[in-house]
């Protein structure tokens, strides 16, 4: 299906002035458009590019008044220009075909295990018994579902994933290439001649609905019961969340965080790239961790900024920092 500025417009309830005819095939920044291309203005220092973008169509802010002439041959005024980028980078990815369901030589699947309608599964893919897959889920070639596993309705699975037996994936689930959920947690009792014994790992993980995973991060099992990912949950690439722990509808942590096993994050959370949070505590919800922080205690009060190691309030730690610096300088 053909995208063009008139539909776009009236997809984003925006207002569209120019031409409603012009074809829309890519997204590009503001700063490199090119023809065909939807561009959009949400931060105010890139509006001198919005005057030479070379994009068929920009998005722009209907509080937004332009200083000079804009160059698009169609421009669309909306509410927010960043929320919807967001929404027309759906409709272009809707817009390509579909990819048609594999034969079902190519990859293995017994006959106790269910795959739902208009689900595509990739050749090389390997499905254990027992495994239930919801309708219209893109899996790509060389996945790996164990025994038992559940996967929900519109999922997408990239190459390499491997998720072991008896997790379960929620409704509209996205895992990047070479994710492992349901290996097994890092639990090990320490024995007199001062080896260690692996303690079994019994449990399973779950991810609630619209849960996003990135490349290369793993989440374990749990040792008893569950390791959940509640409902809206984002984890950025190469992340590590150990057994047992529970993370809070919504929350968003960046590159390396590493949760250590039965923490419990709550609702709403930001956690900084390279982040750490230590075993056995408990956040409170829309706490904010800053790059390189660690969490070694409770926080229980809600909405706090935090920062360092071990973690404090923000400004109280750049009061410090202040203070450390002066008197670095000093002994120069």
């Amino acid at each position: 299906m053909d995208l063009t500025s008139k539909y776009v417009a009236d997809r984003l309830g925006g207002t569209l002035e120019g031409d409603p005819n012009v074809k829309i095939t890519s997204v590009a920044r503001i700063e490199n458009g090119k023809a065909g291309a939807i561009s959009f203005l949400a931060n105010p220092k890139y509006e001198h590019y919005a005057y030479t973008c070379k994009s068929s169509v920009i998005l722009i802010n209907k509080s937004f008044e332009p200083k000079q002439p804009l160059s698009q041959t169609a421009i669309i005024r909306v509410e927010d220009s960043y929320k919807a980028i967001a929404e027309v980078l759906g409709m272009i990815q809707s817009s390509k075909a579909v990819r048609k369901s594999s034969n079902g030589w190519r990859y293995c699947r017994p006959l106790s295990s269910r795959v739902g309608r208009r689900t595509h599964i990739g050749n090389m893919t390997f499905i254990g018994k027992n495994v239930r897959i919801g309708s219209q889920c893109d899996i790509y070639p060389q996945v790996y579902l164990g025994d038992g596993v559940t996967v929900g309705d519109g999922c997408i699975i990239y190459p390499g994933v491997r998720i072991y037996h008896d997790c379960k994936i929620g409704d509209g689930c996205i895992l990047h290439s070479n994710s492992v959920i349901g290996a097994d947690g890092f639990g090990f009792a320490s024995l007199q001649d001062g080896s260690y014994e692996k303690i079994p790992q019994t449990g399973n993980v779950v991810l609630e609905d619209d849960v996003e995973v990135g490349a290369n991060s793993c989440i374990d099992r749990s040792t008893m019961g569950s390791t959940i990912i509640h409902k809206g949950v984002k984890i950025d690439n190469l992340c590590q969340i150990a057994h047992n722990v529970e993370v809070g509808r919504n929350t968003v942590m960046a590159a390396m965080t590493g949760i250590a096993g039965s923490a419990h994050i709550g609702e709403h959370c930001m956690l900084g790239g390279q982040s750490g949070i230590v075993g056995h505590i408990e956040v409170a919800d829309n706490t904010t961790l800053c790059a390189c922080s660690t969490i070694t205690g409770n926080i229980r009060k809600p909405g706090e900024i935090l920062m360092g190691y071990p973690a404090i309030e923000h400004y109280a730690y750049l009061k410090a920092f202040a203070k450390f610096k002066a008197s670095a300088n000093e002994g120069r």
